[in-house]
C-alpha cells in the first residue's frame, strides 16, 4: 500500500434492543455476546493485525467515551477516541472522522467499522480488508463487503452487484447495480437464487480524500458544517455548539446510494450484526433441547430458549417453550422470541410511565 491505513470504528450507537442487560449508559457495543471480550474490544482486536493502534480512530456519544477507555486494550491512544456531542447518524460520524484523519495526517486510507458486529473468521476477515483497502488506493472506488448469504434474511439488506470472474473469490471486485432494503421473505429467496446479490455488512472503505470529494459533491450541508468546525479557532467549543445540528442521515443514503464508482468485495465468512438476542442462539452452543444459555440457569421440561442471566441470580425455567429471558440486574425481561423486535416499543413504554432510571 502507497497510503497509511486507518480504521475508523463507529461506536456511539444507543441501541435499546439489548434492554435490560444493554442501556443508555451502555450500549450493546459494551456487551459481552461471544467469549470474554466486549463486541468492541473483539472489533478492536480483528483489525489490529493490520492497522496498528496509533492509526484506529473510534467516534462514540460523548456520554460514552469512559466505557470506549474501559473497553480499549492497554495502550490504546486516547487522542483517536473522538467524541460526539450529538448522535446524528453515520454520515456525520464519518465525515467527522474523515476531516479529522486529513487534518492531522493528511490523506490516506480509511476503512468504516461498526462496533457491534460478530465476525467468525478473523483470518478471513482480515484479507478481505485488505484486499477492499486495496481496490480503494487502486481506483478511488467507495468500496463496501456484501457478505454471501446463507439463507433468505428479511433482517438485512441488500446489495445487488454485477459478477465479474470468480464470485466466490474474495479478491475480485465487483461494480455495486443497487443497495435494497430489507426484503420480504420470497424477495430475499429470489435474491439468493439469482446469485448476485449479497448481505449489506455496513463496512466501507476508501481514500480519505475521495470520499470527502463525495461528500462536497452529494452532502454539501454536511460538508459546509463539518468544515466550520475544523476552521474554528476553538475547535472544541465549534464542534459541539455545530456538530448537533448537522442534519441526520446514514452514510448509505447520503452517499453510498447515489455515488457512481461503488464496488464491491464478497465476504466469505461468518457474520452477524448482532441485531436482536437471537444472536446469542446463533453464537452460541445450544443444549440438547434447543436451549441457549449465557450466564447461571437451570431448565427442566423446557425447550427452544434463550436465557442471558449473570454470576449473580439464577434463572430457573420450568415447562416453557421459545421463550426469552434475561436478567438486567435490576430487570427482568420475559418475552416470546418471536416478539423480540418489540423490546423498543417496550423501552419507550418504560420512559413514558415514569420508569426512566430502568432505561
Amino acid at each position: 500500500m502507497k497510503n497509511k491505513m486507518y480504521a475508523v470504528i463507529m461506536a456511539g450507537g444507543g441501541g435499546t434492543r439489548f434492554w435490560p442487560i444493554g442501556r443508555k449508559a451502555r450500549p450493546k457495543q459494551f456487551l459481552k455476546v461471544v467469549g470474554d471480550d466486549t463486541l468492541l474490544g473483539e472489533t478492536i482486536a480483528r483489525i489490529l493485525p493490520i492497522i496498528p493502534m496509533e492509526q484506529i480512530f473510534i467516534v462514540t456519544n460523548v456520554t460514552q467515551v469512559h466505557l470506549v477507555e474501559e473497553a480499549v486494550p492497554e495502550g490504546f491512544c486516547k487522542e483517536t477516541i473522538l467524541p460526539e456531542p450529538a448522535a446524528r447518524n453515520t454520515a456525520a460520524c464519518i465525515g467527522y472522522a474523515a476531516k479529522e484523519i486529513m487534518s492531522r495526517y493528511g490523506d490516506g486510507l480509511m476503512c468504516v467499522l461498526a462496533s457491534d458486529h460478530y465476525i467468525g473468521a478473523p483470518e478471513a476477515f482480515r484479507a478481505t480488508v485488505f484486499s477492499a483497502l486495496q481496490t480503494a488506493e487502486e481506483t478511488d472506488a467507495l468500496v463496501t463487503i456484501g457478505i454471501r448469504p446463507t439463507f433468505p434474511s428479511t433482517g438485512y439488506g441488500y446489495i445487488k452487484y454485477a459478477s465479474a470472474g470468480d464470485n466466490s473469490d474474495y479478491k475480485v471486485p465487483h461494480d455495486v447495480e443497487q443497495f435494497v432494503e430489507k426484503p420480504d421473505v420470497e424477495t430475499a429467496k429470489a435474491y439468493i437464487e439469482s446469485g448476485d446479490f449479497a448481505w449489506n455488512s455496513g463496512m466501507f472503505f476508501w481514500r480519505v480524500g475521495a470520499v470527502m470529494e463525495q461528500y462536497k459533491a452529494l452532502l454539501p450541508d454536511i460538508t459546509k458544517l463539518l468544515d466550520e468546525i475544523y476552521d474554528a479557532k476553538d475547535r472544541k467549543e465549534a464542534l459541539f455548539r455545530i456538530y448537533p445540528t448537522i442534519p441526520s442521515i446514514s452514510v448509505d443514503y447520503g452517499i453510498m446510494e447515489r455515488a457512481k464508482n461503488v464496488k464491491m468485495h464478497t465476504g466469505d465468512f461468518k457474520w452477524d450484526d448482532v441485531g436482536s438476542f437471537t444472536a446469542y442462539a446463533d453464537l452460541n452452543e445450544q443444549d440438547g433441547d434447543g436451549n441457549t444459555v449465557v450466564g447461571k440457569a437451570c431448565l427442566l421440561d423446557s425447550k427452544n430458549n434463550i436465557c442471558v442471566g449473570n454470576e449473580e441470580r439464577l434463572l430457573a425455567l420450568i415447562g416453557v417453550e421459545n421463550l426469552t429471558v434475561v436478567d438486567g440486574g435490576n430487570a427482568l425481561l420475559v418475552c416470546p422470541t418471536e416478539r423480540l423486535q418489540e423490546i423498543r416499543a417496550m423501552v419507550d413504554k418504560l420512559s413514558k410511565e415514569g420508569f426512566e432510571e430502568y432505561v
